[in-house]
């Protein structure tokens, strides 16, 4: 099987395409909302030039995708894969947000479990950077099983350095989870 880092996955429900140049207007359309933003180590990314910025650093990490529900053809988010290291079998997922009209609703868990289902055909670990201020993420990762390991300062394509917790979560322990 050929390691794709940006496959299309889908669901009943979901469906994550990979994120190309055009879709900045509708992306940063479900990222305008300052609501979004008010937990991430970034509180500004919903001023355009920021967003920008950010809209940058997702295609060139060639890893990023668009989330779309497919009921309503609507993209409610972004997330993508990153920073792969082949020597210790490891990959990051991260710099993932949705629209304030998908909190709460299952959506999250839907698209890190495909994201993680995926994956762990090529890797053995899955690390994913959380604001250290970002406790609505913090309380969604550690659902699905992924542990706090670490403290990292990190700096996202074009921004400042900020302070992330680092979690993770192993393939066997994905493997057995109870779900």
């Amino acid at each position: 099987m050929t390691f794709d880092i940006q496959p299309v996955l889908e669901n009943n429900d979901i469906i994550l395409y990979p994120l190309e140049e055009k879709d900045f207007e509708m992306l940063y359309n479900a990222a305008s909302d300052p609501e979004i933003w008010k937990q991430h180590p970034n509180k500004n990314r919903w001023e355009n030039e920021v967003f920008r910025t950010f809209f940058e650093g997702a295609i060139k990490s060639q890893g990023a995708f668009k989330i779309l529900e497919k009921k309503t053809e609507n993209i409610i988010g972004s997330t993508r894969f990153y920073d792969y290291d082949k020597v210790d079998e490891s990959i990051l997922i991260g710099y993932t947000f949705y629209t304030v009209s998908c909190w709460g609703k299952g959506i999250n868990l839907a698209v890190k479990t495909m994201m993680l289902d995926y994956i762990f055909q090529f890797v053995n670990k899955v690390n994913f950077h959380i604001g250290a201020e970002n406790i609505r993420s913090q309380i969604a990762i550690s659902r699905l099983g992924a542990q706090k390991n670490a403290e990292q300062e990190v700096a996202y394509f074009g921004e400042q350095p900020k302070l992330n917790f680092v979690y993770q979560i192993t393939k066997a322990a994905w493997e057995g989870r109870d779900m």
